[in-house]
Formats: structure tokens, sequence, C-alpha cells
């Protein structure tokens, strides 16, 4: 077989180090900077690069780290799997996410046990998958957004073999799967690639270091790098689509940029392989050319996170101003009526957080509602706070209730993070496991510092090593059949089950949605073709002036949410009553 590596760093010399034995390498006819060889080997063969006389490193596209990431690398032939199941693919439109850690998501922690869980989320009603990072890390436990080997899967969690498993578990079960990818920083432990080549340049740098070099000299083959591996993704291990970490992070001055080439590379992979696949950024840009399409001047990507629809929820539910918050502080329902109608809250307005105007405007005939993500809770914003709680750690299950409502039926693609389906109260917390002693001590102290300058005790802040703070964070499946959790449940599936069968909650149209709301009493009502959705937040009743149906028809209750008695449709005088955290779902007769 052929071993080749991009190595311009080498100055004389390369050799393939196989089974323990070395051979020379020649440089590749033009190719500048390549090396190969042919030579024998099997499936799990142990191999390597040494260059000029150095260490064996590992392959930087290595398909497989059996020993982690300062280890050789492994063979991986091509595709062995005897895929079960023809899969026609599942687009992103009328989709429902759910955003799952594999180490904390079942009590093994593998691909493979998550794997035997699909048919609860098959049954939840959700459309795919969306997985937290899987290339290898140093350790065991992680979130996986310091990996290395951006071709490979982390081993503890199964390897190369265990993920395609699970994607065919989950295409079995008519479920989407979605991988989590970083392309803004790798390692910055078990990162061997700047002995090979400039795959980090000094031109710009990040809160990681030195950037991923996408505009420097060299950066033609770093570029080919990062999406042959998302390619590789998407094709051999029939992924349906990527989340792409940080896109902000990614300095790039080119007039042609890493992410429109990247979209259109997918896009031609989707026509060659006949079934939809998708890109989903992570930005804080707040640009609507993110998902613009490359021919009217975007970037050409599927969708992207929504953070301002967090915000203005979070804010609502919890009264919190800190941070970020502070933004939505002053009128939280203004804002969340704000990003349901516009999409951003900050589209060219003023933010206090970051002292500057900031985003940009959607127009929505531009960009159709589902390209945006919605969203209560997330890895990020449940991990990154002090003690990695959930909204259930302190709002009522009726709170929790509404929440769901708004992220269920708005009018952006819904996402949830596990667990969220039942209300469940274990924290997901910042957990690591680097083997390299000083930067284990370095995160440690960095996080007790950043939430000490917060007002948190150094003693109450987890320590990210402790294996504690792993087991903590390990979802407790048995809260599944017990209340409140069951009835969350129950909502949750109910919710999904209606943005399946009512076509106005998946109308793409943002200037359609109509929404009301008093600050003061605390409620907030949506108007969605035929359908509204009211929720009161407050501690006691209120009434709602929806007034009565489109052309005086009357409603009727789809689906309720209430702490003793189910509400009523709206009176004659149009008001309808809500108890206190209580939502509804009306139609109209």
């Amino acid at each position: 077989m052929l071993f080749e590596v991009w190595a311009p760093q080498a100055e004389e010399r390369v050799a393939l180090w196989l089974e323990g034995a070395q051979r020379p390498m020649e440089r590749a006819e033009g190719r500048p900077g390549w090396w190969s060889t042919e030579a024998g080997a099997s499936e799990g063969t142990r191999y390597g690069f040494s260059l000029d006389g150095g260490p064996v490193r590992p392959d930087p596209r290595s398909r497989r780290q059996p020993d982690g990431p300062d280890g050789p690398s492994a063979v991986v032939l091509p595709d062995t799997h005897v895929w079960r199941h023809d899969w026609p693919g599942r687009g992103l439109r009328d989709a429902v996410l759910y955003e799952l850690h594999i180490g904390t998501y079942t009590p093994e922690g593998t691909l493979d046990a998550a794997a035997g869980r699909l048919g609860e989320l098959a049954a939840l009603g959700v459309t795919h998958v969306e997985l937290m990072p899987l290339c290898p890390f140093p350790g065991t436990r992680g979130w996986g957004y310091d990996g290395v080997s951006p071709w490979a899967v982390h081993e503890p969690y199964g390897g190369p073999p265990a993920l395609k498993r699970f994607v065919d578990t989950a295409h079995g079960h008519g479920l989407g799967v979605v991988l989590d990818v970083v392309h803004n920083h790798l390692g910055p432990s078990g990162n061997h690639l700047p002995a090979f080549g400039p795959y980090f340049t000094d031109t710009h740098h990040t809160p990681w270091g030195s950037a991923v070099n996408l505009d420097a000299p060299g950066s033609d083959e770093v570029r080919a790098f990062l999406r042959g591996s998302a390619l590789a993704w998407l094709r051999d291990y029939r992924l349906d689509g990527l989340r792409l970490d940080a896109v902000h992070a990614l300095a790039d001055t080119r007039a042609l940029t890493f992410l429109e080439e990247l979209s259109a590379a997918v896009d031609a992979l989707s026509a060659d392989l006949a079934r939809p696949l998708f890109l989903i950024a992570e930005s804080d840009r707040n640009d609507p050319a993110t998902t613009t399409p490359r021919e009217a001047g975007g970037l050409g990507l599927a969708a992207q996170w929504n953070d301002d629809f967090h915000h203005a929820l979070h804010t609502a539910l919890t009264g919190e101003s800190q941070g970020y918050y502070a933004d939505f502080a002053a009128a939280p329902l203004a804002a969340l009526a704000r990003t349901l109608t516009r999409g951003f809250f900050h589209d060219g307005t003023y933010s206090s957080f970051r002292g500057r105007t900031h985003g940009r405007r959607v127009d929505p005939v531009a960009t159709p509602s589902h390209r945006f993500l919605g969203y209560a809770q997330t890895h990020d914003q449940i991990g990154n706070r002090a003690l990695g709680d959930r909204l259930s750690a302190t709002l009522s299950p009726g709170s929790l209730a509404c929440a769901a409502a708004l992220v269920l039926t708005g009018p952006f693609t819904p996402m949830l993070f596990m667990g969220e389906e039942w209300g469940a109260r274990t924290p997901w917390q910042y957990f690591t496991d680097h083997t390299d002693p000083d930067l284990a001590e370095a995160v440690s102290l960095g996080r007790r510092r950043e939430f000490a300058s917060h007002g948190w005790a150094a003693a109450e802040i987890p320590d990210p090593q402790d294996p504690a703070t792993f087991e903590r964070s390990r979802l407790d499946r048995s809260e599944r059949t017990r209340e409140p959790h069951a009835r969350l449940l129950a909502w949750h599936r109910e919710l999904i089950a209606l943005r399946r069968t009512q076509p106005d909650l998946t109308d793409p149209d943002l200037a359609t949605v109509k929404v009301a709301y008093d600050e003061e009493a605390r409620w907030l009502a949506v108007r969605r073709g035929d359908l509204r959705i009211a929720v009161n937040l407050s501690g006691t009743a209120a009434g709602i002036p929806l007034g009565g149906g489109a052309g005086g028809r009357s409603a009727r209750v789809l689906a309720a949410w209430a702490p003793v008695e189910p509400p009523q449709p709206p009176g004659p005088d149009g008001v309808l009553w809500l108890g206190p955290e209580s939502c509804v779902v009306l139609a109209d007769e």
C-alpha cells in the first residue's frame, strides 16, 4: 500500500517507521513537500514517520490512534464495514437536533453503548443526533475540543469501527448523524503537526495561540488537509452533516475563504453521493452571510447556531444579567420577541458586553428561519458556567416546560442538549484528563482564577482534572421514569409530534411570525399561521389578550402544561387565562 506524508519541514530525509523497522521515503514528483513509499501492511499495522532522523511521529492524516495521540498510527484499510442500512440521507430542513457527549451519555461512555439508546431518541421524535467532537485527545475523558488527529476517532469511545456501527444503527432508526468538528485550533497536547509543516502561522493569533494557517505560505495544503478530513467524515462514515466549531476564530484573509471552499466541496460530495449533506456553523458574528448561498455572495453554509435566541430566553427564564446576558436583561421578553421575529437580537445594534455595535440585519426573504438553530441549553451554555448547572437546578418544571414550548414551536431549527428532555438534574461540568502535568495544573488554576474574578470561592469550583467532575456529569437515566421528569419527557415528545403534524410550525418565513408580550406581567404569545403559543413565566395567573381566532373563529387546545387544571381556549372577550408557569399551544378552528 502507499504511504505518503506532507512534510516540507524535513530538510533531507523522511523515513517510514513500520512495525519497528524504518525505510526511506522518496520526494513525490510534482508535489512539493510530499514524500511517499510503498510497503506491505494489514489492518491495524502500526506506523509513523521520522523527519531528518528525529523521533517517530504519528501520521497527520492518521485514521486511527489506538495508543493515543502520541503513539504510532494504525493502518485502516478501505471500508470493511458491512453497512446494514441503505441510507438515502436526511437534510436539515424540518429537523430536530439532539446534542450529546459520548463519554457521559451512558454509564459505559462508548459509541456502542450510546447506539443502544438511539431507539429512545427516535421515539422522542428527534431527527438528528449531533455528536460532540470525537477526534483523539490525551487521556480518556474530556469535551473533545482539544483534540488532534482530525481524521481519527477517540479510541476510548471505540475507535473508527464503533463510529461506523453507531451511524449505521442511527440510520436504521431513521436518525441522521451530525459531528462537531474543530478547525480553529488543535491540541495543544499531542499536537505533532508543527514538526511536519506550516500548519500554524504567527500572522494571526487566537485564544489558543498561533492561528491555523489558512492564508499564509503553505496554506493551500493546510486547507486541503482540513477539507479532506471533513469530507472523509461525511463519505467514509456516512455522516449527514458537520457542526463547525467557532468559525469566527478562523483567521482567513483570502478572497476565497476556507468556509466557502468547504461548503462548495460538501455540496459537490452531496451531488456525487446523491444524498443531502450539510454544514452548521457556530459563529459569533451575527452575520446572515454565513448561511447565504454562495451564488448570492454568502458562505453557503446550511445553518448557524443562534446564541442571541438562547441568551434572550435564558435571561427571560432566570433573570440573570451577568456577562453577555447584560445586553438582554433590561427587557428580556422584548429581546426574545425581537429574536423570534428578526433572527438576531444584535443586528447592527450596540452591544454593551462588547462595547460596540454588533451584527447585521437579517433579510427574512433571503434567510429562511430554519437556517438558525434555536435552543435553551447547549454544552457551552451549561458547561461554561462555574458549576455547570443546568436550568433544572433553579427552575420549576413549569418554567422548563415553557422553555421547551418556545424552542420546539419556534421558527428556528430546534436543538436539545442531552437530558434536557426530562429535566435532568445532573450537572454538565468542564472536565479534562490532560496527561501533561504542567498543562493539567494550568487548566485547573485557570478555571479557579476565572470564576474567582466573578466572586466564586476557589473551593466551590470543580477541578476539571478530578475524575469526580466527570462522574458528576454523567446522565442519571433512572430519572426518566420519576416525576417530574417523566412528565417533562412526555411534554417534549408531545411538542415534537406537533412540529411534525402542524405545517405552520415549520414555516420558514420569519416575516409571518408575530409576537405580543407584557414585560411586567411576564407573558409572551407567538402567532405562527393558525397556531398560537402562549407562555406565562410569572408566579401568578395571567390574562393574555389573544383576541378571537382569525375571522372570529374559536380556538382549541392542541397541547398544554398547567400546574393543576388545563387552560381553556380564550372566551368571547379573547382573553386566555394561564396559570403560573404554564404554557399552551392553540389552533384556530
